[in-house]
């Protein structure tokens, strides 16, 4: 299991949301503590009050004088929980609810008579009730003397458990806004990364040419690189192209005089040289297709409806293919358009339907349908189809499967190498329908 998030985002979240609880529970330890130490400060008032007393009843000679005791009402009424003791060297006091309290060392310092300050603790009582109490050590002649006081515990943690729930419950409504308003942020803080996102799928579909320069300061740097990028490769596949096309014009013309003066002085009785002739001017045309395909008006594609392209071509290869009865079934929407220069499309599309129209036995089905940004062509026929090995065989340039006709093998790979040029894709599959060849052709919608 993977711990840190893939996205910026949940990582971001992630640690907000744990420093967020760590602050959270911090306050709620602190305010409690501060809430306590207030709720039991009267307590203690209570307490101390009754250790002053007794210790001022106490003789020098660690005896306890009754005469001198007044115990407060609580102390009075001796309800559970409420009481004291006195402990000397020699003897023992109690009044109440009295809690047991260890013996105290005599407090340091000169002088016969003389007490530390109230010390707080927690026990319980004789009647087994957890009380809080208040001791004090007093300094006799006689050694020191203990005084404790002591009253209910539930009496200070009643008002500070009344008190924690409204807390928790504001820390917990201050925890989820919190995470709302980290959430927002992050949200609206990381907008930029997903706008510039968009404008590099729209550099990268042809609808724009360069990355928007106005970015936060953060991004801009980045934007910047991008376009740079952008238009180095543009030159590149400038140059590169322009070499190729040159290149294929170049062995164009000498190629057309070759394949004439062959003609003319019968140099070549069996037609030998003239397939290979014509085989070279086939590669020399799939170069000036890709060369023509890598330059769509400088990047920015056009929006070129399929329906039309699909209708024409399956016209004229009916006219051109008359003697073989084909029936084409064509479900092709009106309204369906692909990114494709025009010319790239009715080049595709005349290579696979052509294809199709010459291996069909009788029948032939097209049909299209959009996915999300794309369009997905699909083009059956009821022929022989090809088995696996020779549908991988049919995308290799020049080689031909059929050796009927005036193919040079070139039809499918160029197809291919166009559809891949413009954004898409092309595959061969068995046709379940019509049990012959199915050509999927996807293409940026």
């Amino acid at each position: 299991m993977r711990i840190v998030p893939r996205s910026l985002y949940g990582r971001l979240l992630g640690i907000s949301a744990i420093t967020t609880l760590i602050a959270l529970a911090f306050a709620g330890v602190a305010i409690g503590r501060v809430l306590e130490r207030f709720v039991v400060r009267g307590l203690d008032q209570q307490l101390d009050a009754e250790t002053g007393m007794l210790a001022r009843a106490v003789r020098p000679d660690g005896v306890l004088m009754p005469g001198r005791i007044v115990d407060l009402p609580a102390f009075a009424d001796a309800e559970p929980g409420w009481g004291w003791r006195v402990d000397s060297p020699t003897r023992h006091w109690v009044r109440g609810d009295a809690a047991d309290v260890p013996p105290a060392q005599a407090p340091d310092g000169p002088g016969p008579r003389r007490h530390g300050g109230p010390h707080p603790g927690e026990a319980r009582a004789l009647g087994g009730e957890r009380v809080h109490l208040r001791s004090v050590t007093v300094a006799t002649g006689a050694g020191p003397v203990t005084i404790a006081a002591n009253a209910p515990a539930r009496i200070a943690l009643a008002p500070l458990y009344e008190a924690l729930v409204p807390l928790l419950t504001s820390l917990a409504v201050l925890g989820l806004g919190l995470a709302a308003a980290t959430a927002l942020q992050l949200r609206l803080g990381l907008r930029p990364l997903r706008r510039l996102a968009g404008s590099l799928g729209a550099v990268r579909a042809g609808r724009a040419r360069h990355i928007p320069a106005d970015q936060p300061a953060e991004i801009a740097p980045l934007a910047a690189e991008l376009n740079a990028l952008i238009d180095q490769n543009s030159e590149r596949l400038d140059h590169a192209r322009r070499h190729v096309a040159n290149l294929a014009h170049g062995l164009k013309t000498p190629l057309a005089a070759l394949g004439l003066a062959l003609a003319e002085e019968g140099r070549d009785p069996d037609g030998t040289l003239g397939r290979m002739v014509a085989r070279i001017d086939a590669q020399v045309r799939h170069h000036l297709g890709r060369a023509r395909a890598a330059a769509p008006g400088g990047g920015q594609r056009v929006r070129t409806p399929l329906g039309p392209a699909v209708a024409d071509l399956a016209a004229v290869l009916a006219r051109i293919h008359a003697d073989r009865a084909v029936t084409a079934t064509i479900a092709v929407a009106d309204d369906l358009t692909v990114a494709v220069d025009q010319q790239d499309l009715d080049e595709m599309l005349g290579n696979l339907l052509d294809n199709a129209w010459r291996h069909a036995r009788g029948a032939v089905r097209i049909a299209a349908v959009r996915a999300d940004a794309v369009m997905v062509l699909a083009i059956e026929d009821d022929g022989a189809g090809l088995d696996e090995g020779a549908r991988v065989e049919a995308l290799v340039p020049g080689r031909r499967l059929d050796e009927r006709g005036d193919g040079h093998g070139f039809g499918l790979p160029i197809a291919v190498e166009l559809a891949e040029l413009n954004g898409g894709t092309l595959t061969l599959e068995p046709a379940a329908g019509l049990g012959g060849l199915r050509v999927v052709l996807t293409l940026p919608a």
